[in-house]
């Protein structure tokens, strides 16, 4: 019986709904307050510049995932994006302390399985192949 429920591109469009339901978000947030997201960055010791890479990753990248469009480059960026917030951030409050960095490894590793797998046929990219 569970054969028949095996869906590996439902599965994979599960799992771009995930990633882009959280990068939407975040990156939204920055976009409404890019100039706190720019000082948060000033502490990190980084320039502007990559506070409004980092807000176009996430945004654009997680629109990627959910429309299931150039997956392979949105996921490479998007786990880039959390290898430096594990790296500057997370890391020091280790895996499950409180703001520790299990949450972005997660991410960052399911970004690279869509990239690696691809979209699916539950995707622009899908129909288009069609």
């Amino acid at each position: 019986m569970l054969n028949k429920l095996k869906n590996p591109n439902l599965g994979i469009l599960f799992i771009r709904i995930a990633l882009a339901a959280v990068f939407i978000v975040h990156g939204w947030q920055k976009i409404q307050n890019i100039e706190g997201t720019v000082a948060f960055f000033a502490t990190l010791g980084l320039a502007s510049f990559w506070a409004y890479v980092v807000t176009a990753v996430e945004f654009v990248g997680g629109l990627a995932m959910l429309l299931g469009i150039l997956t392979d480059i949105a996921g490479v960026l998007i786990a880039i994006d959390m290898f430096f917030a594990i790296y500057l951030v997370h890391f020091k409050n280790g895996f499950t302390g409180i703001g520790g960095y299990e949450f972005a490894l997660t991410l960052l590793l399911t970004a690279l399985a869509v990239a690696l797998i691809g979209p699916g046929r539950y995707s622009l990219s899908g129909l288009v192949k069609k």
